[in-house]
């Protein structure tokens, strides 16, 4: 690892658990958030991929939280002393699903840290692994991997456009209120999602960052909106660039010939690739 940061190892295999009951109130919130016409969640009713992520809230209290917004560094993550978080990918597998007042349980550990250089400077990537079980055993496993960098440099360039044309297309207004309702349905606190000011003078973004998650979730809705009886086994995303609010951008997806897996991404506004995933279908 780099020069001072050989400490931060000693954090994997850190681990936590918790539980909670899947209540409705959050499927309903979510589905108004995305702009949906669902219909009321009943007991039994499975949740929609990625929606997991409703629950397992943090619950760390206003005195333990970091000057970020986030659980304060040095608990069950590492203390990493650079001062930007975001995230850089996620892998979900999905075993069976998670039900409507089902009781869930998280065990999450923190699984690889990694340091690197990349063409803004040092990198940390941190690796956390969740495991959620329901009545019937394992239900999703997850990776997700946060990425902690320096201030931003000039002259970075840009990531290429997905080659090939979409089958499936969405324009999203990524609105502060948009934002807003996201944080506030997942209690991230991570000030760089609500507060303009500290987003711009504290780190160095031009305006209020669209939440990596929500962007995944909105992929994840685009599909299930053109293939509403398909069914997840695996999906794989990785970031590329920040979204910002205001500022419209673009998600489209296109299926394999056969129909057993598809292509999803995220463009910016200049066309430029912000999020890219892979999925794969049960059969």
């Amino acid at each position: 690892m780099g020069d001072g940061l050989d400490h931060l190892r000693e954090w994997i295999g850190k681990r936590r658990s918790a539980s909670d009951v899947v209540t409705a109130a959050p499927i309903v919130a979510m589905a108004a958030t995305l702009d949906r016409d669902d219909p009321p969640p009943k007991d039994g009713d499975p949740l929609p991929p990625g929606w997991h992520r409703l629950y397992f809230l943090p619950r760390e209290r206003q005195s333990a939280l970091g000057p970020d917004g986030h659980e304060a560094r040095g608990g069950f993550l590492p203390p990493v002393p650079l001062p930007r978080r975001m995230l850089a990918g996620a892998r979900f597998t999905f075993y069976q699903p998670i039900r409507v007042g089902e009781r869930i349980r998280r065990d999450s550990e923190v699984a690889d840290i990694q340091v690197k250089q990349g063409r803004s400077g040092e990198l940390v990537f941190v690796t956390v692994r969740h495991r959620i079980s329901g009545p019937e055993g394992l239900a999703v496993a997850e990776d997700y991997d946060i990425v902690y960098r320096g201030s931003p440099s000039p002259g970075v360039a840009p990531e290429p456009p997905p080659p090939g044309e979409p089958v499936w297309r969405r324009r999203i207004h990524p609105d502060p209120v948009l934002l807003f309702r996201f944080s506030a349905l997942t209690f991230n606190g991570h000030r760089i999602h609500y507060d303009y000011q500290y987003a711009r003078e504290v780190e160095g973004y031009p305006g209020l960052v669209v939440p990596g998650l929500l962007t995944a979730i909105l992929l994840l809705d685009l599909l299930r909106r053109a293939r509403p009886e398909a069914r997840l086994a695996d999906v794989r995303f990785r970031a590329r660039r920040p979204l910002f609010a205001g500022a419209d951008f673009t998600i489209a997806g296109e299926p394999d010939p056969e129909g057993r897996s598809c292509r999803l991404w995220a463009l910016d506004p200049e066309g430029a690739l912000a999020m890219s995933a892979t999925a794969e279908l049960a059969a």
